[in-house]
């Protein structure tokens, strides 16, 4: 047998799902054509980019007027000159996922959780996500803790980082967070990825 790995309740079941021994003739006949289901995400929330803020010290600056509060990590994320912001506005759709909605149900590595994500059709999020989206989201439920699905940025000690968005209590803060490939997300674990439109 070509395929030793499959026992016989596996044959079973794939015969099962054709519908029985008709739907295996329908399908050899090319009756029945087998199509994976395309998984959609749908549209989380969109925010603006490009909204006149260009430095990290006006982000720094828009934060605490906005009464948003931001850790060592993402300021210093903020400060490095891979953090860009767009010149003009725009608008992007961002989708909100689990680990386990994208298909890991026992966690994954920040490189898969981005190789899956981007096979179902979701995009990484240009970095400027991270701040706007901690100052256009104020009604974060408490508890909710969301990194930003971005090229990670070197910081200045060599570290990669990535923007995390949390509402601890009653305080709104813009963190940073683990940006390294191998970093081992559990399945609850909730990444923001762009929408693209179509």
């Amino acid at each position: 047998m070509k395929y030793r790995e499959l026992n016989l309740g596996q044959v079973e079941a794939i015969v099962n799902k054709l519908g029985g021994m008709k739907g295996v003739r329908r399908f050899l006949s090319d009756e029945t054509v087998v199509k994976a289901i395309e998984k959609t995400f749908p549209i989380w929330k969109t925010i603006k980019l490009g909204t006149g803020l260009k430095t990290a010290d006006d982000f720094r600056k828009a934060l605490q007027q906005s009464g948003c509060k931001i850790g060592t990590w993402g300021s210093g994320i903020l400060g490095e000159p891979a953090f860009t912001a767009s010149d003009t506005e725009t608008e992007v759709d961002l989708a909100n996922v689990s680990v386990a909605e994208l298909g890991f149900k026992e966690g994954a590595r920040r490189k898969d959780i981005y190789e899956r994500a981007i096979s179902l059709g979701l995009e990484l999020c240009p970095n400027e996500v991270g701040p706007q989206l901690r100052l256009q989201y104020k009604d974060q439920p408490s508890g909710e803790w969301l990194r930003i699905a971005m090229e990670p940025i070197s910081d200045s000690d060599g570290y990669l980082g990535i923007f995390e968005v949390e509402r601890g209590d009653d305080d709104l803060w813009l963190y940073g967070n683990d940006g390294d490939s191998d970093a081992f997300w559990h399945d609850r674990s909730r990444f923001v990825f762009v929408r693209p439109r179509k």
